[in-house]
């Protein structure tokens, strides 16, 4: 039972109704997480525009889901690792990626070394050492 109400995008205010809107076109949904988030509009303004913000960085979203999929499986957050792995099918991931990369695996190894270097900032909380971050720059990733 969910103790914040999850606001309805039909039944809302229509600064609301209009992110949730955004939201909904670019997931095909809204997620619970959103609903939840919306009781406060700033906090929904923020958070849709961190996630729009951080679309337009560098890492590709099928990778980004890839990561989102192994950080969820460490912290044990079913909802999280249900709603990454939808969104990596929708960016091109096959079941088979989804489940390794969940795994913290990947066949390529630019991913994996990405998954392993993901895991270890979680794990680590952010703690990593210098032949992480080698390992990576490795591969071709940059700063």
């Amino acid at each position: 039972m969910s103790h914040v109400p999850l606001i309805d995008i039909t039944q809302t205010t229509a600064d609301r109704a209009a992110l949730l809107s955004q939201i909904q076109q670019a997931f095909g949904t809204v997620p619970n997480m959103f609903r939840a988030v919306a009781n406060s509009p700033a906090a929904l303004r923020s958070m849709w525009g961190s996630f729009g913000a951080l679309g337009g960085g560098s890492i590709p979203a099928k990778l980004g889901e890839q990561i989102a999929v192994a950080v969820a499986d460490r912290n044990h957050c079913e909802y999280c690792l249900a709603a990454h792995t939808a969104l990596g099918r929708k960016a091109g991931a096959t079941a088979e990626e989804m489940t390794a990369a969940q795994a913290g695996h990947a066949a390529d190894p630019k991913t994996d070394a990405a998954l392993r270097f993901a895991l270890a900032l979680a794990e680590q909380r952010g703690q990593v050492q210098p032949d992480d971050v080698r390992r990576l720059r490795e591969v071709g990733f940059s700063d």
